[in-house]
């Protein structure tokens, strides 16, 4: 399989998955459907319908702090894009002028860095942990 492809279905799937939960929705979901009316027209009204089921299951994951929903789902999707790029690679281009469009609407990540140290010394151990920089002088 092309890698371009491939990752043109990464991109697309996770980039749809978040942004079921925005204010970007319904412009997703129509961009998405659109593709598929025009490659597969029998198909459409279907991948609407299951894209909003993939939407309530994320808000509804949300809610109860389930957070590997959003990945499976992302997941699921990707493999959904990936398979219709292979049957019309001719659609890369437009897919990818639609997340070129949604781009702006992505949340912004904050640049979070989660540090977790745990160590354990005994006897006439020492220990020196740092989440940054640590500078030990000893005399």
């Amino acid at each position: 399989m092309d890698p371009q492809i491939a990752e043109l279905a990464r991109s697309a799937g996770t980039t749809m998955v978040t942004l079921m939960a925005t204010q970007a929705w319904e412009a997703t979901r129509d961009g998405l459907v659109g593709l598929w009316q025009r490659l597969q027209p029998a198909r459409a009204e279907a991948v609407r319908g299951e894209l909003e089921a993939s939407r309530a299951e994320l808000l509804l994951a949300r809610e109860a702090g389930d957070n590997e929903s959003e990945a499976e789902l992302a997941t699921e999707w990707q493999g959904r894009i990936r398979r219709l790029l292979l049957a019309h690679p001719e659609v890369a281009v437009d897919l990818q002028s639609l997340l070129d469009e949604l781009a702006p609407q992505l949340p912004q990540q904050p640049a979070v860095v989660e540090i977790r140290q745990r160590a354990e010394a005994s006897g006439s151990g020492r220990v020196y942990q740092a989440g940054r920089d640590q500078h030990i002088t000893e005399r």
